[in-house]
């Protein structure tokens, strides 16, 4: 285990993606303790999460068995909500002893002071995105839906998710989203002298951009595309895609 290393990583969208990439991740999450002390998933670990009161998404089962495996290690586990999870709650908490942020955190990565954030809603998604983000971040949604039956509310966002959430991106757009969060990180770093770290992901795009001294930008890319992760060192930040 490295001292003080932490991985990120986004956009598993487990549910979704095929088999393959969520028995991978499985995989990985077993070797992470092997490099790191903490886990940051920064969004839309699930294409679709809802904290019941008393049910949980039959999907989501052996993703969370891997990551209370991942706590019982001893690796520290930070949750932040992304535009198809981010109805969480304390669910993370009392049953996995995990921090979780439906919107944006502020943690210390590897001794460095990082701004974390999924990524959705910043001006980069058509009108059936923008659509998507207003209504999952209303609290009304939230409380209309736990009218449902879960059944009923999991087809029903089965859906539609596809068609409101802007997967379509081809890779220019991607870039041209992903040049925009590093704009983005550029100006909070310039307010925000205590910073050294931006994290954002959604975009599928990864990218670590380096400003002025030790400070830098971040968004590793997406596990669904590429089993995509950063990893954050002293040394600072890198890429990678990992392979059995």
């Amino acid at each position: 285990m490295l001292p003080d290393a932490a991985v990120v990583l986004s956009d598993a969208h487990i549910g979704f993606g095929s088999s393959d990439a969520e028995s991978a991740l499985h995989r990985f999450l077993r070797c992470v303790p092997e490099f790191a002390r903490h886990l940051v998933i920064n969004g839309d670990l699930f294409e679709f999460w809802f904290e019941y009161r008393s049910v949980i998404p039959r999907r989501a089962f052996p993703t969370l068995e891997a990551l209370a495996g991942l706590r019982r290690s001893g690796v520290r586990l930070t949750v932040t909500g992304g535009n198809h999870d981010r109805w969480g709650g304390d669910f993370w908490r009392r049953e996995l002893e995990a921090d979780f942020h439906a919107q944006e955190a502020e943690v210390t990565l590897a001794g460095m002071r990082a701004w974390i954030r999924h990524g959705d809603g910043m001006g980069d998604d058509g009108l059936g995105g923008r659509l998507f983000h207003a209504a999952v971040r209303h609290p009304i949604t939230s409380w209309v839906f736990r009218m449902l039956h879960p059944d009923m509310g999991i087809a029903v966002v089965r859906r539609l998710s596809p068609h409101l959430a802007g997967k379509a991106k081809d890779d220019t757009t991607r870039e041209r989203s992903t040049d925009r969060q590093a704009e983005f990180a550029r100006g909070l770093l310039a307010r925000r002298a205590d910073l050294q770290l931006v994290v954002l992901g959604h975009t599928h795009a990864a990218r670590i951009a380096q400003f002025q001294g030790r400070r830098w930008f971040v968004n590793p890319g997406a596990w669904v595309v590429g089993r995509c992760y950063a990893l954050i060192t002293p040394d600072g930040p890198s890429l990678h895609s990992w392979k059995d």
